[in-house]
């Protein structure tokens, strides 16, 4: 039997490529020069990805500003001061504020696939953010002459476009970023903005059909930036049933870094329906030490205990490098785990076989 793995999405960009990410804001060099850059860590990128043995790629969001902003990059009506995202050791991201509307998405993830399936024969899937971390951006005192409902109802529009223009454009799958998910438990511990964000993302699935929705997941995990999290002290048990209410087939869950695997593979089990397949995290991107492939078998084994091995795959816990400026992790390293993680599932299949 075989077991799927697949990259939850970012790979740590090159110094050469974050530099001029830097002086090309400064307007130091222009966009065509930038662009080349581009085209160069991306190359490197793919190159890299398929000498670790991964069956499926991404791009590495290697032109990505951040796994969450790309839709916004080049909008003009946003301000600076919108919600800040505090992480355990002490800094923050923080996400624009919309002043104006309509809202639309000025970026489209299928941009970013385009560019790595002419670099590559094997499949590629597309990370997007969900709208539920979008609909973030619309300021709590509201929009003159622009109401949150009008808001949400463009925000779905724009969501499933960006999702079903990377199934057209030939996706193995597109996996929708959820992180706001354990986050919005720290921010609400009653649940209530959990389940608004769970019924907003499932505005946007119900307009799939269901064979559409095989290729659809969804990611969880609590933050991974600069070798800190924002949410990981939040019980996944508050986030775990609701999470599989959302209408995707797909599940991407961080569990490498769980401090109680068995008791989030207990919810899991009893929450997540048969249709859905759970990829769960055995690769820890904060952790700089690579794990062995042994050690990846291991947790696979254990999922296994839990989950038939028909509805299993495994994944890293998170992206390595979320936001374009994140240098915590070396490019070595983020493949080495990858290729662990390959073996090891691989191991773990054997064994299961």
């Amino acid at each position: 039997m075989t077991i799927p793995t697949e990259p939850i999405g970012s790979i740590p960009r090159p110094d050469y490529l974050i530099a001029g990410m830097v002086a090309h804001a400064a307007g130091e060099i222009d966009t065509d020069r930038l662009t080349e850059l581009q085209d160069q860590a991306l190359t490197d990128t793919i190159s890299r990805f398929e000498e670790t043995g991964s069956p499926v790629l991404t791009d590495g969001e290697q032109t990505k500003p951040s796994f969450a902003t790309y839709p916004l990059a080049g909008l003009t009506d946003l301000a600076a001061d919108g919600v800040v995202i505090p992480f355990a050791d002490g800094h923050t991201r923080q996400l624009p504020r919309l002043t104006a509307g309509p809202f639309r998405y000025a970026v489209h993830a299928d941009e970013y696939l385009r560019r790595a399936k002419q670099l590559t024969a094997l499949p590629v899937k597309q990370a997007v953010i969900a709208a539920s971390a979008v609909g973030l951006i619309y300021p709590g005192d509201g929009i003159d002459g622009y109401s949150q409902e009008q808001f949400l109802a463009d925000l779905v529009d724009a969501a499933e476009a960006d999702i079903r223009r990377s199934l057209d454009a030939g996706a193995d799958s597109v996996q929708l970023d959820f992180t706001e998910g354990r986050l919005s438990l720290k921010l609400d511990p009653s649940g209530g903005l959990l389940k608004s964000f769970v019924e907003l993302n499932n505005r946007v699935l119900d307009r799939f059909s269901d064979e559409e929705r095989t290729k659809i997941g969804v990611h969880t995990c609590p933050g991974g930036d600069q070798d800190s999290v924002h949410s990981l002290d939040v019980d996944y048990a508050g986030l775990l049933p609701t999470l599989f209410e959302l209408h995707a087939g797909r599940f991407y869950v961080q569990l490498a870094s769980e401090a109680e695997p068995r008791k989030a593979l207990a919810t899991i089990a009893e929450y997540s329906r048969p249709d859905q397949r759970v990829f769960v995290g055995v690769i820890d991107p904060i952790d700089p030490r690579v794990e062995t492939a042994e050690e990846v078998r291991d947790r696979v084994l254990l999922a296994a205990e839990y989950l038939p091995a028909d509805r299993l795959g495994t994944c890293d816990d998170c992206g390595f490098s979320p936001f374009a400026d994140d240098t915590s992790t070396s490019r070595d390293i983020a493949f080495a785990k990858i290729a662990a993680r390959v073996e090891g599932t691989r191991l773990a299949a054997d064994a299961l076989g």
